[in-house]
């Protein structure tokens, strides 16, 4: 385990962290229990929209590390979060047009980690998430990033549509992930850009697509319909490098 992540074990403890406003990326309750006090926790989970996975008791006792879990054990960040405004002094401090990615709705913390590493590589100045039924910065994500994630600020917001139009006024525009979408090939991507990305189900949700100047699809040739998050996330990306430096 990262050494920054915690894992807290116990009812009283899981209960407080909630209650403290800690980052809890995601809550494992042992399947079957529903007595006062875990589903208060329950409540305090769904106020956050924290990920609730149920699981047994033997997978439970596996993951403890105290042994006494009480049949609850949540997950805290492993790593502490960037604000937006950071994201964008990461910009300025290079001289560059801002390029930001945007995740919505990307639950599995190995896409996070490898998308957080290709915004990395494609020399993105930050990536934002949503607090509300995403992946956080679990160790998982922090090992998947392999290393991005100390260069690469990640900042978690609580609305993302808001913060689309936030940074709006700040002269980004944004392209949309979508299969229907213009082919990406024929869309400038061009000057201060936000790359919003969605899950491989469902795709980017219909409020933040609203929000985005415009949609671009990667053209597909196969037999199936739809890449890996984080593997549309690279095509995409590495476009707007090209069209960045190299039109």
């Amino acid at each position: 385990m990262h050494s920054n992540e915690q894992s807290i074990e116990g009812r009283n403890a899981v209960m407080e962290a909630f209650r403290s406003g800690k980052t809890i990326d995601r809550l494992f309750v042992q399947e079957g229990l529903k007595d006062g006090p875990v589903m208060s926790i329950l409540r305090e989970a769904a106020k956050q929209e924290t990920i609730v996975t149920r699981v047994s008791k033997d997978r439970l006792d596996e993951m403890s590390e105290s042994g006494h879990h009480q049949g609850v054990i949540a997950r805290a960040a492993a790593f502490s979060y960037a604000s937006v405004e950071d994201i964008l002094e990461n910009a300025r401090k290079k001289g560059e047009d801002p390029f930001i990615f945007l995740l919505d709705d990307i639950e599995d913390p190995h896409n996070l980690g490898a998308i957080i590493r290709t915004a990395n590589l494609a020399g993105a100045h930050g990536v934002i998430i949503p607090k509300r039924r995403a992946a956080g910065l679990t160790a998982s994500a922090v090992r998947a990033s392999a290393g991005a994630v100390h260069y690469t600020p990640v900042a978690k917001v609580t609305n993302l549509s808001r913060t689309i139009d936030d940074l709006k006024k700040e002269g980004l525009w944004f392209v949309c992930a979508d299969m229907d979408g213009q082919v990406m090939y024929d869309v400038s991507l061009t000057g201060p850009v936000g790359l919003v990305v969605g899950n491989e189900g469902g795709g980017v949700s219909r409020l933040v697509r609203e929000h985005c100047d415009l949609t671009a699809s990667i053209p597909m040739n196969g037999d199936i319909d739809s890449l890996n998050a984080s593997v549309a996330a690279g095509v995409l990306a590495f476009e707007i490098v090209r069209q960045r430096k190299y039109k």
